[in-house]
């Protein structure tokens, strides 16, 4: 594991692109084992919402959101010891932990993770 090479902006400031945001979203998710719980919580949510299409089981949509921010905060909080980016960028985070978990499924995150200054 690296220290991130891509800073958050400065006080006040915003990023102004989630193509800008995805290096410091990596460089937040450092640790393999957190990458590797936003993985799993990102499973049990598409899951559960495919279950709940299948079944016609609306409420198990609630459960949803409950697996995928349970187990990435638990990677961010105990794990990574850092703040979710969630709560500053939540689309952006939603958005890049799917970039994540596809790139990951496809074994193509290396490259990613290697420009962002992680590993």
């Amino acid at each position: 594991m690296s220290t991130p090479s891509v800073s958050p902006p400065a006080p006040g400031e915003r990023f102004q692109s989630f193509e800008a945001f995805w290096p410091y979203y990596l460089g937040e998710h450092a640790d393999p084992l957190n990458r590797r719980m936003h993985f799993v919580g990102t499973a049990c949510a598409l899951a559960t919402v495919a279950t709940a299409v299948t079944t016609l089981n609306p409420t198990l949509l609630a459960f949803a959101p409950l697996f995928g921010y349970g187990f990435a905060w638990v990677g961010h909080f105990v794990v990574e010891k850092n703040r979710p980016a969630t709560f500053t960028y939540p689309l952006w985070s939603l958005r890049g932990d799917f970039r994540m978990f596809f790139l990951m499924c496809t074994g193509s995150l290396g490259p990613h993770l290697e420009r962002a200054g992680v590993r």
